[in-house]
């Protein structure tokens, strides 16, 4: 099979070209340095059948960054039967270097320079057939985002297929030395084939970032950007949620129901209270996720989010952290997953191990169902507000804590380089199919774990077979009363504290766990919570649920981004020490002080 690699500077579009070639497989984000790892797809081009691979941005090949070590050794030990070099239009004067070094490498090259319709808003003309004749390469004109050009660039790709490639091992160690000809070669080539007006009319960009960017007023443009698309996703996303749950529940009731009646309870019960509950816990919450990614690749796609790291950077960088990891606790507060998986923008390791192990403290949507339960259930309305928002607080604190005492740990010598690429509306295509692939991603991960954490729920309420379901007799119950010693110093009783127990595999059973324990559920099981806690336990028991470890999923992205056992017990050690200390702190505070 035929293999073409992917070759560029960071921001250059490269992941999107790779996303409309292949139908997916890449995150797209406006970021630069998005892509760290070697993604592939395959594509049909002619009669063959071909090998994509998107390679890390680079901005040299001398360099000896992480990702700039990559693009050598795979170029070194896999030498592709194409190299498609996507360089930026409105940035040809910066990116020719990267061109003329791997045009030294001798293999076949294709040339596209993305983002044409930029460079022309920019007053930038570019002589693609002139630079094509000085340089010895096919080099065409794209906008990987509308797709102009690209039929053309696929019918140049595949005609340079037919052509063999030769080794290049020793022009790879050759080129390892600086080329002294290049800066001529780069200045002769754009002076016959680039035309750059002398003075750039102003951009939009511009002016939008003197608003955005403002000294004062940055900051709570950008908070209020974020809450009201929070509120977007919970608007629309919370009726969507109620109506998948409903068919759900039809679905339970008017098939499932009928077709196990005849099997043995407990079976009956594994199917449907285990299996068919975990998917329906899964599937309930797609709707709100869905709108999550699809609104977060608006304000990622659009440059945005960079302009927040940008102003968030000197608060952060006094915690070991940088503007990044505050946009990445943002995105937590949708789901810690996708906000976990954006740290692989980091190139350091020790800043990424960091900054995941504050993420799971944000207030994420699964918990906010929980606090808005118990918080209507016990506070009045103005009361409850508030005490949302102070949880939103706490999420904060526990994060900036937990980074000011393990900095040293973790530190990070990485500096903070990040190109503030011009604001774009992404296109409906790339939002639906970035919306496709987060979801297809999520789904597949945690519908496994949740529906083996729900069907382990169902076996600690339901045995041993004698004693009553959800009662204290089961294996649950039991596990409740041992702990029980634990928690009672932090005001969380045993019913809570199996719920808790439950809150491991995904924190939306906790409420579920709850209805199973009292057996019932609503307004009902909000006026038995009312009887048996007042406000202190109630706000020790969220305080514990918000800083404690989180679900199983996060826990799974925790492992495979980590890459260490080690430091996924680490961090979960840490997230249950903290939030004991927390709960007791409060609980034995507000007790001495009379409440």
């Amino acid at each position: 099979m035929k293999r073409i690699a992917l070759l560029g500077m960071p921001n250059t579009g490269k992941s999107t070209l790779f996303n409309r070639m292949t139908g997916g497989a890449a995150r797209v984000g406006n970021w630069p340095g998005i892509t760290v790892e070697l993604l592939s797809g395959k594509i049909l081009l002619g009669s063959d059948m071909v090998e994509i691979i998107d390679l890390p941005g680079i901005y040299d090949l001398h360099g000896f960054s992480d990702d700039e070590q990559v693009v050598r050794h795979f170029l070194h030990d896999n030498v592709p039967d194409l190299a498609l070099v996507i360089l930026n239009a409105t940035q040809i004067e910066r990116q020719m270097s990267l061109l003329l070094q791997l045009k030294q490498l001798n293999m076949n090259v294709v040339v596209l320079l993305n983002m044409s319709d930029e460079a022309r808003k920019y007053g930038i003309t570019i002589d693609s057939q002139k630079m094509s004749e000085m340089l010895g390469l096919p080099i065409y004109l794209l906008s990987g985002k509308y797709g102009a050009g690209y039929q053309e660039a696929l019918q140049a790709i595949t005609k340079a297929l037919r052509y063999p490639t030769p080794g290049m091992a020793e022009q790879l160690r050759s080129q390892l030395e600086q080329d002294e000809h290049i800066a001529s070669e780069m200045t002769r080539v754009l002076s016959q084939s680039v035309q750059v007006p002398k003075q750039m009319p102003e951009h939009l960009s511009d002016k939008l970032d003197r608003v955005m960017l403002h000294p004062w007023l940055g900051l709570p443009i950008f908070f209020g950007i974020m809450y009201l698309l929070f509120q977007g996703i919970f608007l629309l996303g919370q009726p969507l949620q109620e109506w998948v749950g409903d068919a759900l529940d039809w679905l339970r009731s008017a098939a499932l129901e009928p077709a196990v009646a005849g099997t043995p309870q407990w079976l009956s019960g594994l199917l449907l209270d285990g299996i068919y509950n975990g998917v329906a816990t899964v599937a309930t919450f797609v709707p709100i996720i869905i709108l999550f990614f699809l609104f977060m690749a608006m304000v990622e796609d659009s440059g945005y989010l960079s302009r927040a790291a940008f102003l968030m950077d000197a608060l952060m960088a006094k915690m070991g952290l940088d503007g990044r990891g505050f946009v990445m606790l943002l995105l937590g507060f949708g789901c810690n997953v996708p906000a976990l998986m954006g740290t692989r923008v980091m190139r350091a390791r020790s800043l990424r191990l960091l900054t995941m192990l504050v993420i799971p403290f944000s207030l994420c949507s699964a918990r906010l169902q929980v606090f808005v339960f118990i918080t209507a259930a016990l506070f009045a309305p103005q009361q409850a507000a508030l005490v949302l928002f102070s949880l939103y607080l706490f999420s904060f604190a526990a994060a900036i804590v937990t980074a000011l005492l393990f900095r040293k740990q973790f530190k990070n010598n990485e500096p903070f380089v990040l190109e503030l690429p011009p604001y774009r509306f992404p296109t409906l295509r790339q939002m639906a199919m970035r919306g496709w692939l987060e979801v297809r991603h999520f789904l597949s991960r945690a519908t496994q774990f949740i529906v083996a954490g729900v069907v382990l729920v169902w076996l600690l309420t339901n045995l041993p077979s004698s004693a009553a379901p959800g009662s204290a007799d089961t294996l649950a119950g039991m596990l409740g009363s041992v702990l029980h010693p634990l928690f009672e110093p932090v005001g969380i009783n045993e019913q809570l504290t199996i719920a808790l127990i439950f809150g491991l595999v995904a924190k939306e059973i906790v409420i579920g766990a709850l209805a199973v324990i009292y057996g019932m559920s609503g307004d009902a099981l909000g006026g038995v919570l009312a009887q048996q806690l007042d406000w202190v336990q109630a706000y020790s028991f969220m305080l514990f649920t918000l800083i404690y470890s989180p679900c199983l999923s996060t826990v799974a992205t925790l492992h495979s981004e980590g890459k260490d056992w080690r430091y996924t017990l680490f961090t979960l050690g840490w997230s249950l020490l903290l939030a004991w200390t927390v709960s007791l702190l409060f609980y034995q505070t507000a007790r001495a002080l009379g409440f």
